[in-house]
């Protein structure tokens, strides 16, 4: 799947991936391949995604996370490679 993490300032990632697991206001999400349509508001925390054996950690505040078709876009207040 594609996904995106963009801050106000700059893009944070973009590639494949093969796990999502972020930080949304009310407990962590994971989203793999094919999930269906979602969005949800991120809350703060470590944002990780997995690609091709390597693990790509960021640190998220506020935003929010979108699913549409196999693409995951997040967009986020504060962002920062951890």
């Amino acid at each position: 799947m594609r996904v995106t993490v963009i801050s106000p300032d700059r893009s944070v990632f973009e590639g494949e991936a093969q796990a999502v697991v972020a930080p949304a206001f009310d407990g962590q999400v994971g989203i793999l391949p094919r999930h269906a349509p979602f969005m949800t508001l991120l809350g703060r925390g470590e944002l990780r995604i997995k690609q091709d054996g390597a693990a790509h950690r960021f640190t998220v505040d506020g935003g929010f996370l979108q699913v549409v078709g196999d693409a995951v876009r997040v967009v986020a207040e504060h962002a920062k490679e951890a």
